[in-house]
């Protein structure tokens, strides 16, 4: 069948266009840079030039199409402080695209929202897809954009639009380019030991499983439901040692105190105001004492069950960054690494 895609250029986009490809769907996609396209090298695809912003073109892009899948987001949303545009791609651009796809009579619409649209519980409780968001909204502006825009979904599907929409949870795996979630193997492979640990963990998930479960969602999803895509629920101790072996790099022994993780989000402000970039942003920061875990069991019944590890995952991704040349050194770094 014909699918539209939006977001097949960025990482989790990319690997659902190859998905549906080897599936044997016929797809379309919309872009915004060609330069973006070569990570599409290989799939076969018909291009549509524009963006979100667009209503009649996105309409001409859904007109034909017997599924709509929209992916595009912007996610690197602590890499600047562009609130409007966070809002505009999030939330407005998800009207418009299912305002097109009901202009075009479109079956289904899968949209990928995120786990961290969900509710988080206390303590180290899986939340499932029936927990409500409860971060505030003006500190956590990405998830709250995707719960505004999973609100918009709830109004098409009153309407009568069918629209399935999947929370992964972090994603990780080859094709990170714009080192979202990727952003931990880099930084650990390049400081080693000396990363700090908090005490809190994360629920993760492989890139190929979210892009296998979006694609059996266009026949095994429930219309109007939500479905958590996780594979493990990790603690950061944990977890930096699983990368840290992925990256043949030795595991980090310094912990962060809880107490500390304030202190440490308002230096981060603060460098973020002269302009220095950081590898996390204040917010991320502060959740570093939270355990974030979720429970993926009803995508698991529904529509997918994880086949990669995410030992295996750590070790794609370190492979893939390392022969593209994303972990560089500096000073600091091989001081570290003299150690």
């Amino acid at each position: 069948m014909r699918v539209f895609i939006t977001g097949a250029t960025g990482f989790v986009g990319s690997h659902i266009a190859r998905k549906l490809v080897e599936a044997g769907h016929d797809l379309r996609v919309l872009y915004r840079s060609e330069k973006k396209l070569a990570i599409l090298d290989g799939v076969a695809y018909e291009g549509v030039a524009g963006d979100l912003d667009d209503l009649e073109l996105l309409k001409r892009a859904c007109d034909g199409c017997e599924i709509v899948f929209h992916v595009a987001a912007k996610a690197d949303y602590w890499k600047d402080d562009d609130k409007a545009a966070l809002w505009r791609i999030n939330v407005e651009g998800t009207r418009n695209v299912l305002s097109a796809a009901r202009a075009a009579g479109v079956r289904r619409v899968v949209f990928t929202s995120s786990a961290a649209a969900v509710g988080i519980r206390p303590g180290s409780a899986l939340s499932d897809e029936s927990d409500r968001f409860n971060l505030s909204p003006e500190r956590y502006l990405y998830a709250y954009s995707k719960v505004k825009a999973e609100e918009i979904a709830a109004e098409f599907v009153a309407s009568g639009l069918d629209v399935v929409i999947l929370n992964p949870t972090v994603v990780i795996g080859p094709g990170d380019l714009n080192a979202i979630s990727g952003t931990f193997v880099i930084e650990t492979a390049r400081y080693q030991w000396a990363v700090p640990i908090s005490s809190g963990g994360l629920a993760v998930i492989d890139v190929r499983d979210v892009a296998g479960a979006h694609v059996n969602a266009i026949d095994r999803g429930r219309g109007g439901e939500r479905y958590i895509l996780n594979s493990a629920n990790v603690p950061y101790s944990e977890w930096f040692a699983m990368i840290a072996a992925a990256c043949d790099a030795r595991k980090p022994v310094f912990r962060t105190p809880d107490f500390l993780l304030e202190p440490i989000a308002v230096l981060i402000e603060g460098l973020r105001r002269f302009g220095i970039e950081t590898p996390m942003d204040a917010d991320q920061t502060r959740l570093g004492g939270a355990f974030v875990y979720f429970d993926g069991s009803k995508a698991y019944r529904e529509l997918f069950k994880p086949e990669i590890d995410i030992d295996a995952s750590l070790k794609d991704t370190w492979q893939w960054y390392l022969e593209r040349g994303y972990i560089k050194h500096n000073l600091l770094t091989r001081l570290i690494g003299l150690f």
